[in-house]
């Protein structure tokens, strides 16, 4: 059942006035932390917490306030919604499969659980067709770490000449220029000065919605 804000103000004193204290409080204590007008008030809330399975209470002992397994269960589903909000990872634009585009932040977020373990990962979703070779559609998700320490085959997030962003593989050639290639046979590589590139990440996995 749920619970008032007020309700929800003295279990949370109680809950935490234990946790510091190993004890529970007064009914004194808990009228003047929440500025209670009286100890009748104080039981009623009692009352209400325990009929809601959120607190037990033991009369005939003093300090006999305990936490119940409404609280416990409702604090087992915080920890579980944080572990979840805790595995996802930013939405930060669109990348380019086509001819490179500008990109902008994008404030969402998609859980990629098997690799938040990771530092430095975000998120990209593909417009174009440039690496449908490599199975990666347009629509898809791609899970990106920040890095420049990339190999030769990579797939990787370039950003051409300092303003336009692009998804391709990654190849040098001699000492100072690279290839991005695309994945799709009708397209051209682009070639130019290793200078004017600079790496942003390397792709770790696709993910693609159905609908």
């Amino acid at each position: 059942m749920a619970l008032t804000k007020r309700q929800k103000q003295v279990v949370d004193f109680i809950a935490g006035f234990i946790r510091r204290n190993g004890y529970s409080p007064s009914f004194e204590e808990i009228a003047e932390e929440l500025g209670l007008a009286s100890l009748a008030t104080v039981h009623k809330h009692l009352t209400a917490l325990e009929n809601k399975r959120y607190l037990k209470r033991s009369f005939n002992q003093s300090r006999a306030l305990d936490l119940g397994p409404e609280y416990y269960r409702g604090l087992s589903r915080q920890r579980k919604e944080a572990a979840l909000a805790a595995q996802e990872t930013p939405l930060l634009g669109t990348i380019a499969a086509g001819q490179p585009i500008e990109t902008y932040p994008d404030p969402e977020t998609l859980s990629f659980a098997d690799f938040t373990a990771a530092e430095h990962v975000y998120a990209l979703r593909v417009r174009g067709e440039s690496m449908i070779e490599d199975h990666i559609m347009d629509g898809d998700y791609v899970l990106v770490e920040k890095t420049d320490r990339v190999s030769n085959g990579d797939i990787v997030v370039a950003l051409v000449e300092g303003v336009e962003s692009t998804l391709k593989r990654f190849y040098r050639q001699g000492k100072d220029q690279v290839r991005l290639q695309p994945a799709n046979a009708s397209l051209e590589p682009i070639v130019m000065p290793l200078s004017s590139v600079e790496i942003q990440g390397r792709v770790l996995a696709v993910h693609r919605r159905y609908h």
